[in-house]
């Protein structure tokens, strides 16, 4: 059974150099500078966030995900500056598998620096022993190697490959799929 206790009080959460805390409205001017960044976006086969009222509904959106109990989303905080660097989601808690899609991003001039790994660590291992899930799926944009490098590195296997499974800006393109259970979560040093 999921553990419904984190559906009362939103779970915050800290790792060495990060803080995960429920992404509130205040956020959206963060998420549509994210949303709307080129580098971010060519990878997520998802709309543009063009106005921060297009982030705002991002938000409300997964607010309400996280009132029904189907999804929790997170800010994700560098703490020695206090600042807003990128955003995770369980953002389809399927109760009934206890398994959950996620999604994120990450400032660009965040890349390449561990904070997805810390974070994908973190939020998985809570997920695992907290949430009581028993896997995880991620669906990605094949080009995305920065993000296939961070999923693998952490035990995630590649499940599927799709043809031009989805329709988005006028073209068919292709997506993978990523699983993850809990006996092949790699969360130590060896990261």
């Amino acid at each position: 059974m999921i553990n419904d206790i984190y559906f009362d009080k939103f779970p915050q959460l800290e790792s060495e150099r990060l803080i995960f805390r429920k992404l509130d409205l205040k956020d959206a001017l963060d998420i549509q500078l994210i949303r709307s960044n080129d580098n971010v976006i060519s990878f997520m086969d998802s709309e543009y966030h063009k106005t921060i009222k297009d982030s705002e509904n991002f938000i409300l959106k997964n607010l309400d995900r996280y009132k029904a109990k189907t999804g929790m989303f997170w800010a994700i905080i560098e703490k020695t500056e206090n600042i807003f660097i990128g955003d995770f989601a369980f953002w389809n808690i399927i109760r009934e598998n206890h398994r959950a899609e996620i999604g994120y991003t990450l400032k660009p001039d965040f890349w390449g620096k561990g904070y997805m790994t810390e974070t994908l660590i973190q939020l998985i291992d809570f997920g695992f022993k907290n949430l009581n899930l028993h896997s995880f799926e991620a669906e990605i944009n094949p080009k995305n190697t920065n993000s296939e490098k961070a999923l693998v590195k952490i035990g995630f296997k590649k499940e599927a490959y799709f043809k031009e499974n989805r329709y988005f800006n006028n073209e068919y393109l292709d997506s993978e799929i990523y699983s993850l259970l809990e006996t092949n979560f790699k969360k130590g040093k060896e990261n």
